[in-house]
């Protein structure tokens, strides 16, 4: 059984009484448990309303999508997603804004602050505690972003294009950062992305989607060693790897 098991999945937007547009259909994935896969394809294609989907934010039309052999039917705090946007709390400093779920859950404030602490170090931001988000930089708040998404120790944490708004050198120390953060904190991981070099850098295995009607064209597992450094961008089996890719990405063009 997979951890992440879509079979058959559709997904229809009602627009009106008379049309409909289909954003997915006949999609089928298969995640296992602490896997890291990244699902790539052109703007448009269904890969974000997936995610959403998994988030439990957006209902399936048809097919199944179970998480874990359960039915998705709703958010649930051991999914969580982070998005392209930081969506801090401006008034929260970044302790304040990762605490921010263990609160909801009525954690008691010395715990909470342990918890959070563990998390600041996790993402690297140990002496920015009590900064707030006009206080730092991009990179920096989509740390935060990440550590929240991460404090309630979920099983899946959802990322969708995180690092899409970021500066080329910042996105890069980042996407090395994020493989360091998901091999210490042992979760699921789905990861939306328009960059083929960031998910083969990234990735176990890269989903190709093609055009609307999205669906999976194709999945590729990764056989490149871990843990990765970024030399292998410049190795041969890395370049076959995104000679390929954009390959089945630009058959949609």
């Amino acid at each position: 059984m997979y951890f992440i098991d879509a079979e058959n999945v559709k997904k229809v937007y009602a627009e009106g009484r008379q049309k409909h547009t289909v954003a997915i259909e006949d999609f089928t994935l298969q995640v296992a448990e602490k896997e890291f896969v990244s699902i790539v394809g052109q703007s448009g294609c269904g890969k974000s309303t997936f995610l959403l989907m998994v988030a439990g934010l957006e209902q399936i039309t048809e097919g199944r999508l179970t998480i874990d052999g359960q039915p998705v039917n709703g958010p649930d705090p051991l999914r969580s997603i982070v998005f392209q946007e930081y969506l801090l709390f401006p008034w929260k400093t970044v302790r304040g804004n990762i605490e921010f779920g263990l609160e909801l859950n009525k954690i008691p404030k010395k715990e909470r602050s342990n918890i959070s602490s563990e998390y600041i170090r996790l993402v690297g931001l140990t002496g920015f505690e009590n900064r707030y988000p006009h206080e730092l930089s991009g990179g920096m708040k989509q740390r935060v972003a990440i550590a929240r998404a991460l404090v309630n120790k979920p099983k899946v944490i959802l990322l969708d294009e995180p690092f899409g708004s970021l500066d080329a050198l910042t996105r890069e120390g980042l996407q090395t950062e994020l493989l360091r953060i998901w091999l210490e904190a042992k979760c699921t991981v789905l990861f939306v992305t328009h960059s083929i070099s960031e998910a083969i850098y990234l990735s176990d295995k890269v989903a190709i989607m093609r055009k609307r009607p999205g669906k999976i064209k194709e999945m590729i597992t990764i056989d490149l060693p871990r843990p990765r450094t970024r030399d292998v961008f410049i190795s041969p089996e890395f370049r076959e790897y995104e000679r390929y890719l954009k390959e089945l990405v630009w058959e949609d063009l």
